[in-house]
């Protein structure tokens, strides 16, 4: 049936937006009878051939709530818009998002400012929803318009962008005046602007969401808040009891941590980051402080809890994430239980993997602590930053205000030496050949992605586990790229069918298959890029055991959910492995930087593969591409003159 052969009501359906209704059941509704919102109920659902009347109770209660979904789906669908937009129009303007959208139709880009819906599809939206006939220069057009400009400056790191390159987007987007349609967001609310000066000493404007914008203002202020508040926890002479062993910049890291609010102890790895936490940790058992303990993912978190004999948690259960709450037939973003009301129940605060903050969850993380709480914030800036906006961990370093120790002299040498030399030697851009005897590093070339492919496999399911003894569950395969022979899709399908073969049972998985998610869902126990493994199906959902244990992934976020033998970098970030296969094929040649290559190596514990077919790419990246700036305020307003 074409698209607009279809009726409102089935592409509603289609689309998925009525969650507990899959496919099948959906393409017998019309049997039942049911071929519209006012056929829908209970009784008339029990009609359906393999619906129980329990599930049909269920079905119809879901529809009920669903209701915002649909009226904004008939408008959608009327005017040859994505129905799957519904979903986040509902999610992002409440329960009255059609009236919303018919109001003010631009505002549909606030809903998708990540998906593939282009200014000008919003327009032809408007045009067919509007009585008037809409002119170019409609403020609430101007409004849509910036927002979009700045929402995708926000995938790319940015949380403000010059006046003049937003004036030279908005142009681009056939914005009749610009600076008129800067002025209506800034007007509305959603857009702040704040004056700047250039490099050259000249006076200019930098815009940004303003969300993003006050985000980095509470993380300055509560940085600022914490160094005035704190009181010493020890003397440097009283923590000579836990330093022993130390080298002189890790027991200085200690001193500082007992004596400041706020410290950063930063260096790649090998430098003994872990040993001095642990210290940490120690001392602040020994003078009877409150000690949490946190990282971004459960696998980092966990490690985090071996190394120091402590409970440690994600940063999102230490603050207590709320989720994605349903209220009514519709969503609320995702909030925490601790903040500035109701803070952490801790004198002292570790956080590891700081490179991963983003600004929106630093500024929770800082706003939930207590004043004279002492902050140590653990991290590695050579890495990739985080995925979402800000730099949190190079924007305080720059600021050159925080107590910070770099930790540089390479410790770990019996258990992780050529991946710890190697790992330094690429943070500074250098690419040494290896030679190692111990097979700690192997690389293996490749003349292309399909052969890089082969030998992925290859190394997963036969070599690593034979040579070294390291079982194919503990190896991780991480890769730049998507698609392609040696992408995440590809290398996925073929590791499945030789680790752990099977029909896709629920959503496409089986138990044993490794996954990995690729959203938050907070309410649900997982976050974006966790890692774990199908253990157990059971009423259509799936047990997952991630590295923060096991959770119930229902229907509705199974979505989010893929294959994991194969991640890209970005999504292995905060997580090590045992064994880890980097692969880089010719199509990654133009991603590959320093930051890029040094954060897929450095996940590495015991062995590491380094599948090699990029060619001079690779080179060229450690040597010359490092990380791509982003623009933001945070170091300027920790410094004070934002």
């Amino acid at each position: 049936m074409a698209a607009e052969d279809t009726t409102a009501f089935e592409a509603f359906c289609a689309a998925g937006l009525w969650p507990g209704l899959g496919r099948t059941t959906a393409a017998r509704l019309p049997a039942a009878r049911i071929n519209g919102p006012d056929d829908v109920s209970a009784d008339a659902l029990t009609k359906v051939d393999g619906v129980t009347p329990k599930r049909a109770e269920r079905l119809a209660k879901v529809f009920t709530d669903q209701r915002p979904r649909y009226a904004v789906a008939e408008l959608l669908h009327a005017t040859s818009m994505p129905v799957r937009l519904a979903a986040a129009a509902v999610d992002e303007h409440g329960p009255g998002a059609a009236g919303v959208l018919r109001a003010d139709p631009w505002r549909l880009l606030d809903a998708a400012p990540g998906s593939a819906l282009h200014p000008r599809d919003v327009d032809r939206f408007a045009l067919q929803l509007l009585d008037d006939r809409p002119e170019k220069i409609d403020p609430r057009r101007g409004r849509a318009f910036t927002v979009y400009v700045l929402s995708r400056a926000i995938r790319d790191g940015h949380t403000v962008l010059p006046e003049e390159t937003i004036v030279s987007a908005l142009a681009g987007l056939d914005v009749p005046d610009p600076p008129a349609a800067i002025a209506a967001a800034v007007d509305d609310g959603v857009v702040t602007d704040f004056p700047s000066y250039d490099e050259a000493g000249q006076p200019r404007r930098l815009i940004g969401l303003t969300r993003y914008a006050m985000a980095e203002e509470a993380v300055a202020d509560a940085l600022g808040r914490l160094l005035a508040t704190a009181e010493p926890i020890a003397t440097p002479e009283g923590t000579t009891a836990v330093t022993g062993g130390l080298d002189p910049a890790q027991r200085a890291a200690v001193q500082q941590l007992a004596e400041h609010g706020v410290v950063v102890l930063h260096g790649g790895p090998g430098t003994g980051k872990s040993r001095t936490v642990a210290a940490v940790v120690e001392l602040a058992k020994a003078r009877h402080k409150r000690i949490a303990l946190a990282a971004p993912t459960g696998r980092a978190a966990k490690r985090l809890e071996e190394l120091t004999d402590h409970e440690a948690t994600t940063l999102h259960r230490l603050l207590g994430a709320q989720g994605t709450k349903s209220s009514g037939g519709w969503n609320t973003t995702g909030q925490f239980l601790h903040g500035e009301s109701w803070p952490l129940d801790a004198d002292v605060v570790v956080v590891d993997e700081a490179s991963m903050l983003d600004v929106e969850l630093a500024a929770a993380l800082l706003e939930a602590c207590a004043d004279g709480t002492h902050l140590l914030l653990v991290g590695d800036p050579a890495q990739l930053p985080s995925i979402g906006p800000g730099r949190i961990l190079g924007d305080v370093l720059d600021a050159d205000v925080i107590p910070a120790t770099e930790l540089t002299t390479l410790h770990r040498q019996a258990e992780g030496g050529t991946i710890a030399r190697l790992a330094a030697a690429v943070r500074v851009g250098e690419l040494p050949a290896v030679d190692d005897p111990t097979r700690e590093v192997v690389v293996v070339p490749a003349a292309s992605s399909s052969e890089a492919a082969r030998r992925v496999v290859q190394l997963v399911t036969d070599s690593i586990p034979r040579a070294l003894g390291i079982t194919s569950a503990e190896v991780q395969v991480v890769t730049p790229v998507h698609r392609g022979p040696a992408g995440t899709v590809a290398l996925n399908a073929v590791l499945k069918e030789q680790l752990n073969p099977g029909p896709g049972a629920t959503g496409g998985f089986d138990v044993g298959d490794r996954v990995v998610a690729t959203a938050n869902h907070l309410d649900d126990g997982f976050a974006n890029g966790e890692v774990g493994v199908v253990t157990a199906m059971t009423d259509g959902a799936l047990t997952v055991e991630f590295g923060g244990g096991p959770v119930i992934v229902p229907p509705r976020a199974m979505i989010d959910l893929v294959h994991g033998w194969a991640i890209t970098v970005h999504r292995a970030q905060g997580s090590e492995w045992p064994a880890v296969v980097s692969v880089l094929a010719p199509e990654a040649g133009g991603m590959l930087s320093r930051p890029l290559v040094y954060t897929a190596w450095t996940r590495a514990q015991r062995h590491l593969s380094i599948v090699q077919a990029a060619g001079a790419a690779l080179a060229y990246g450690v040597r010359e591409v490092g990380a791509r700036p982003r623009r933001t305020r945070l170091a300027s307003l920790i410094r004070g003159d934002g």
